[in-house]
């Protein structure tokens, strides 16, 4: 006889792992240039990353998407080969490149096997440092993002994120999506790329990485061979755009907006505010907060929206924890006809995590256990390591910090975890934005006492 499942009784978690990230050398060129440095055993392979704190946030007020666009020509080919012949040196080695954009920093990486090292950061060097950045390439990839653009405005999801971000941080550099706006991307010129990249890549600015099947010494000397002299590169810190260093956002531009899409079965949802940024006091109670609250299936959102009401599939909450405040944001689609029941809902469950709805134990455990004990397997590969340091040089954290993590979350109590939630969550100011059939859903919205509701266009 089969049996449903029991969705009301949390799991217990196992034991509590110990975790010991390698060794991270600290390394300065001559240059300028930073490098971090980790000797990681296992397959022969090794991962370089070319990290720069010029991300989405350091696009100049009227170019949102400037440091994305720049970031896609980068291997568009070099002042010595074409995009083929770059592409074509690449595969000879087996080499895998990626390219990243976050709000915070642009990510260059470079996976190659150990033995191909040296010529992998020579191509890496290539595409960071001296990109061609050819007038017809700039056109067919700007043309390309415009059409992205357009096909996005049809994805609930895409429109409810870019509302979301505009809404939240008015006039502030985390307000507009990495991919940029359509009207800003058709004024760019080449010519602002090749600016962008010669005040954004700085030898001064960047740090290199290097991790995998090779000893810190050899990873230096790679480096000092390729970017000992790295000419017309000033070795001093360019100033930092004056829009990044703003700290706080203005206020919301409103608090309950709405994007119609008539017909639709479900409402896409975007409730929150501004969260915290990375290097606060309490961070790893934020983190069990989250997990509690709605960062995993079994979260308490979860829990109430979709196990006992029945509105969704699933909703996930996170905290976007960057260089300054970044957002807070509970996302997932409901069912229409309970669009307005799901955000009363919600911003209820906000208000009394920090009070009378404290954490329970069993999700403190769990909350603890989501946390730590797959922890380490983000770091069983040279890549993972690589990306690992990344983070702890983009956020100015020390190289031994991941060893500190699982105690720290395991030191999360009940009582932090509240005063946790008592101060970064606010449902008395939380922005929501719907997507979602306004003739059936705008009344309803309207009786939440957010102010009033204001419709856009997507």
């Amino acid at each position: 006889m089969t049996t449903g499942v029991e969705r009301t009784r949390l799991p217990v978690p196992g034991p509590v792992p110990t975790v010991h990230f390698p060794l991270v050398r600290v390394v300065g060129l001559s240059t300028g240039l930073a490098m971090r440095t980790v000797e990681h055993a296992g397959p022969p392979v090794v991962q370089w990353i070319w990290l720069v704190p010029t991300g989405s946030a350091a696009d100049p007020e009227a170019q949102p998407g400037l440091a994305a666009l720049t970031a896609d020509l980068l291997d568009e080919g070099s002042t010595t080969r074409s995009a083929l012949e770059l592409h074509a040196a690449l595969d000879r080695i087996g080499a895998r490149l990626g390219i990243q954009v976050g709000s915070d920093a642009t990510s260059i990486s470079l996976m190659t096997l150990s033995r191909y090292a040296a010529e992998g950061l020579a191509l890496l060097d290539e595409i960071v440092a001296r990109p061609r950045f050819d007038a017809a390439d700039f056109e067919r990839v700007r043309d390309l993002r415009l059409s992205r653009l357009r096909q996005m405005r049809s994805v609930p999801g895409a429109v409810a994120d870019r509302v979301y971000l505009e809404t939240l941080y008015p006039q502030h550099p985390y307000g507009h999506l990495g991919i940029g706006t359509a009207e800003a991307l058709s004024r760019m010129t080449a010519t602002d790329v090749q600016q962008f990249h010669r005040n954004g890549y700085l030898a001064a600015q960047a740090t290199l990485i290097g991790a995998g099947a090779l000893t810190h010494d050899a990873f230096i000397e790679m480096a000092k061979r390729v970017f000992g002299d790295w000419s017309g590169r000033p070795a001093v810190k360019a100033t930092a755009d004056s829009r990044v260093s703003l700290g706080g956002p203005e206020s919301p531009s409103a608090r309950l907006v709405l994007v119609d899409r008539p017909g639709a079965v479900q409402s896409e949802l975007r409730i929150g505010h501004v969260g915290v940024a990375r290097r606060i006091a309490d961070y790893h109670a934020v983190l069990v907060l989250n997990m509690v609250f709605g960062g995993q299936f079994v979260s308490r959102l979860n829990r109430i929206l979709r196990e006992e009401k029945g509105y969704t599939y699933g909703v996930h909450t996170s905290f976007d924890c960057r260089r300054w405040p970044g957002p807070f944001v509970m996302q997932g689609s409901v069912q229409a006809d309970a669009t307005a029941e799901s955000v009363q809902e919600v911003l209820e469950q906000m208000a009394a995590i920090g009070g009378d709805g404290a954490v329970t134990p069993p999700e403190l455990n769990l909350a603890r256990a989501a946390l730590t004990r797959g922890f380490a397997r983000g770091f069983e590969t040279a890549g993972q390591v690589a990306r690992g340091v990344a983070q702890l040089v983009q956020h100015d954290l020390p190289m031994d910090d991941y060893d500190q993590f699982v105690p720290r979350v395991e030191a999360v109590d009940g009582a932090a975890v509240t005063a946790a939630a008592a101060t970064h969550l606010h449902a008395d100011r939380a922005v929501v934005v719907v997507v979602g059939p306004a003739d059936q859903i705008a009344e309803g919205l309207a009786t939440l006492g957010l102010g009033d509701l204001l419709q856009v266009e997507a």
